[in-house]
């Protein structure tokens, strides 16, 4: 029932102007703002000491940052409105040339990116552009939801790998091939993740992309969508990364990890009104994490 719900609401919501969408986004994510106390109380409290700031402050860009939500949430079911044809209306790209540039050297790409600005439509914004993307997805809580997500990514040619599934085996074919791999690397990581300063904070790191990168030799590209003034996108591309080899496998995976975790950083201090405020960042506590001499933080 919910996935016959959601996309006959993206069919009633595709009739819209897109402005006409940006101006609803707007309205609910204030709405949103009022109602969801814990989500609320939860970005705030990460936000005050993250950015140094007081708790207007922080009120304020958590509400910019509920409005942008709403406009991702509609933009999501938007999506199959996107083509090869008019991308470029909605999404532009700084440096196009150096995603060719990787792509051409025959590796595939690892793309690091996090829950910044409307992070599908930084997919649907490479595919329809040219070049092969997968990524591998959590699974939602509701099988029904993760459905229809998955029908409107297939729509504008994202491949996605569930987790839980065999993705690890569907990804590395997927380099193999010379293909796009993209990594939301800004989740709590679990007791196996890298311990890392996270603005501030110790954080549980995931360590997929450094992993995917050591294993295959494929560059690495940070990539970040942000929204513009007017509602519409950019796409920060990156220098490309490369993972070094000294020989010490786990202190190479982490000071990578590092590196890595410091561009997500800078971008959300950057812009803060973004960013997924609310996610459980810093929710696997240190004490908890497994026994390794490098994934403790510095």
């Amino acid at each position: 029932m919910l996935y016959k719900t959601l996309m006959f609401l993206s069919r009633l919501i595709r009739c819209l102007p897109y402005d006409a969408l940006l101006f609803i986004g707007t309205i609910l994510g204030n709405i949103y703002y009022l109602i969801v106390k814990k989500q609320r109380k939860r970005a705030i409290e990460q936000m005050m000491p993250a950015l140094k700031i007081s708790e207007s402050e922080a009120k304020k860009l958590v509400r910019a940052s509920f409005v942008n939500l709403a406009r991702n949430m509609l933009e999501i079911l938007y999506m199959p409105n996107l083509n090869e044809k008019n991308i470029d209306e909605y999404v532009k790209f700084d440096h196009k040339e150096r995603i060719e540039a990787a792509i051409n050297e025959g590796r595939g790409v690892v793309v690091l990116t996090g829950h910044v600005g409307t992070w599908e439509w930084l997919s649907a914004g490479v595919a329809l552009n040219g070049f092969p993307v997968t990524a591998i997805a959590k699974q939602q809580p509701n099988a029904e939801y993760s459905r229809a997500l998955d029908d409107l990514r297939a729509m504008v040619h994202v491949e996605i790998f569930t987790r839980g599934t065999s993705e690890l085996l569907s990804a590395g074919r997927a380099l193999k091939k010379g293909k796009i791999l993209g990594f939301l690397a800004d989740q709590d990581g679990g007791p196996g993740g890298a311990f890392i300063n996270f603005l501030g904070r110790p954080a549980s790191t995931p360590m997929g992309a450094a992993v995917f990168a050591r294993k295959f030799k494929s560059p690495v590209l940070p990539l970040f969508i942000i929204r513009q003034p007017d509602g519409r996108h950019k796409v920060l591309v990156y220098e490309v990364m490369r993972y070094e080899d000294s020989g010490d496998t786990d202190k190479d995976l982490y000071n990578f990890t590092e590196k890595m975790t410091k561009i997500i950083e800078d971008v959300i201090l950057k812009y803060p009104d973004q960013w997924l405020w609310f996610q459980k960042r810093w929710n696997t506590p240190i004490e908890m994490q497994k026994k390794n001499k490098h994934h403790t933080v510095k």
